[in-house]
Formats: structure tokens, sequence, C-alpha cells
């Protein structure tokens, strides 16, 4: 199972440095991922970590790809009706293009209502505008010329650049735990990206996505995801505000219970976990990065051999 890390790049003042010095740690150590999350604007009277000093993912990807080399870029996740298709798509390209072939794509309807308000998007339309939105994103990185018409766009006679490095294009991951949401895995997505559920409640979304992909006609498998937090006894301060963690399971305790946990994930078929960093403090973090490769990932090697 592939480990990577969320950055913190929300919930504690802005300090370049100390997130650039996040990013090439992970790096330096052999994780396999960075990612990035999404809020355009929370409500005050909303408890989210996101709500305070939050940098935008569409700026701290390429910038992610600059101050990195080899690690994976992921988005956990883009809300893709905060915003035109059209350019995300283009940015995203060209982050792909500027990291080498490195980025992956997270993306989910929304949920914070509030914020689709400020927004000005219908919060009902999230669903449509999302399928809309992932059709064009699988258009205009694969096609020079793309002819796709859709509620909202219509493109035809335009050329699309850059394209993105990786071939067909860079991967899909959907997010979201509803049927609507496992569903669009199926019928849109290359995978499913599941977020702060316990082990059982991830083997039951597991099982209902592999049902789909193979209801919508689907060859091989979906490639299997999840973004959680992570705290560690011993590493991470003691008290964290529970309104911040909300009904979101937490991966916590001991290295070796840490360590059986994930293996539950693996067990499920979970292939690549974005652990979150992000209710922990310096240098509790830069410790965290260093125990997941050299204590935890050995232990979840020795399971998959």
């Amino acid at each position: 199972m592939k480990l990577g890390i969320c950055l913190p790049h929300y919930g504690r003042p802005i300090e370049p440095s100390r997130l650039a010095q996040l990013a090439t740690r992970a790096e330096e150590v052999g994780l396999d991922s960075v990612w990035v999350t999404d809020h355009v604007v929370v409500p005050r009277d909303v408890s989210l970590i996101y709500r305070d000093d939050m940098l935008d993912p569409l700026a701290v990807l390429p910038w992610l790809a600059g101050v990195t080399e080899r690690i994976a870029l992921g988005t956990s996740v883009i809300v893709l009706p905060y915003r035109s298709p059209l350019p995300v798509a283009k940015l995203l390209a060209s982050v792909d293009v500027l990291s080498a072939g490195r980025l992956i794509v997270g993306v989910a309807v929304g949920w914070l209502e509030a914020e689709f308000a400020a927004l000005g998007v219908p919060f009902r339309e999230r669903g449509r505008r999302t399928d809309e939105a992932i059709e064009i994103l699988r258009a205009v990185w694969t096609e020079e010329f793309p002819e796709i018409e859709t509620a909202r766009h219509r493109l035809a006679g335009v050329k699309v650049s850059p394209m993105p490095l990786q071939k067909p294009r860079p991967p899909i991951l959907v997010g979201g735990a509803s049927d609507a949401a496992l569903r669009r895995v199926a019928r849109l997505g290359d995978g499913w990206h599941a977020s702060g559920m316990a082990p059982t409640a991830f083997r039951a979304g597991a099982l209902a996505v592999g049902n789909h992909w193979k209801d919508a006609g689907r060859e091989g498998a979906p490639e299997l995801t999840l973004r959680v937090p992570l705290l560690l006894d011993g590493i991470h301060r003691p008290a964290v505000d529970s309104a911040l963690l909300g009904t979101r399971h937490v991966v916590h305790g001991s290295i070796a219970a840490v360590a059986k946990e994930l293996r539950q994930y693996q067990t499920a078929g979970c292939g690549h976990v974005a652990l979150e960093l992000s209710y922990s403090t310096y240098p509790a973090i830069l410790d965290t990065i260093d125990i997941l490769a050299e204590e935890i990932r050995p232990l979840l090697d020795q399971r998959e051999r």
C-alpha cells in the first residue's frame, strides 16, 4: 500500500518554508505522495480546520511541482462545481507537465451548502455539474481538438493545450460515500477516494464500488484510495479540538496500533492512503513523516509479502 501525507496548507499561520520542508522531507524518506485539499470560503460559524489560513490548492500544486522532484502530487479533493471546468483542466494539465507526470486528480461534489451560496453555485446542481466537469476533463486531456457538448459548455473548433504528460491522462479519483458518488466512480472515474472512514465502512464502500464497476461494464478494477487523519501516541499533542475533527474517523494510537489499522484498510483493497497530519504541530509532523517511512511502512510491506 502506498503512503502519502496531506500537506497542512490550512489551519495554521502560513509558513512557505515549513510547507516546503514537509514536502521535501516526505520525498527524501521515500513516501509516495503529497496531497492538497480544497475550500474557497468557510462560514465563520462552521468549525473546520480549513477555515483559517488556507492556501488555494490550485496555487499550491504548481509550487509543489517546483519544490519536489519525484513524489506524486494529489488533490484530496478538488470540488469541481466551485469553478469553471475548462480553466481547472488547463491548470491541472500544466501541473502534470511541470511535475513530469506526477499528478493524481481527486475530485468530488462538495458538501458545505453555505460555501456554494457564497460562490453563487446552486447546491442542488452540484452532482450534475461534477459529472459535466469530469466529462470535460476526460475530453480535453485526451483530445487535442475536442468535440463535446454539455449543459453548460460546447467545445468545437478549438485547440487544447497543454496536454498532460501522463498518457492517456492523469488518473481521476472520485470522492464521496453516497450511493450517487460510488456510482459516479464507476461511470466516470478511475477509482474511489474515500475520506475519514473506519476500515469497516471502507470495506463496505469498496465492495459497492466494485459492484457498480461491474454493472457499468468496466474492465479491470477501480483504484481504491483513502484520506484519513492520523494521531500518533507520544508524538502529537494529546489535546486535539474534537470540533475540528467532527465525525471523521481518526487513525490513532501507538505505532503498532496504527500499523494494525492501516493493514485493515490494506486488506479491504486500499492501495494508497493519504494521512492527514494537520491536527498536529511542528516538529511532531516531521517526526511523524519519519516514523511513517522508517517504522510503519516496513510493517505494511511485511503484510503484503
